[in-house]
């Protein structure tokens, strides 16, 4: 027999997957790798391809929660980055869950504050339940937009 969750389960589980997002955004913008990884799971895997391209620059799929913690950390180390979650869609099934969800992205050089690249994504979010919290299993970045100097990614 399969059981509706009450509304305040639902509406509490809509928000813990949003929230993933939240941990992943703000472990990078943070520089804080535990919170990063707290959002995902151990087999994620993240593919800013799609963006990269519209940027002018090649990014590969990465896999693994060690891997992808230690990518952006590298990546990004010489940039400050804000992130801004807008717009969530969440579909859940059960202990499964997709998000849609824009998210914008400023980077800029901590040794040239004047220069900027600022991107609104798609983020195509897959999550699973993980005990009482949502982590990420896959996540695709496409670009809707972007402007500023492109070359502020070039360190990427």
């Amino acid at each position: 027999m399969t059981t509706t969750p009450s509304f305040a389960q639902a509406a509490a589980d809509r928000l813990a997957v949003v929230e993933a997002l939240y941990r992943f955004t703000a472990g990078i913008d943070l520089r804080d790798s535990n919170l990063l990884a707290s959002s995902l799971a151990e087999n994620a895997v993240s593919d800013f391809r799609p963006a990269a391209a519209k940027a002018g620059f090649d990014y590969p799929v990465i896999e693994g929660r060690d891997v992808i913690v230690s990518a952006l950390t590298a990546s990004l180390a010489t940039l400050d980055t804000t992130h801004s979650v807008s717009n969530p869609r969440v579909a859940i099934d059960g202990d499964t869950a997709r998000m849609d969800v824009l998210v914008e992205a400023q980077h800029v050089p901590r040794s040239d504050p004047s220069r900027h690249y600022l991107m609104k994504n798609r983020y195509d979010v897959k999550l699973v339940r993980n005990g009482d919290a949502w982590v990420i299993t896959h996540n695709t970045v496409d670009n809707v937009w972007r402007s500023g100097d492109p070359a502020v990614l070039s360190v990427v």
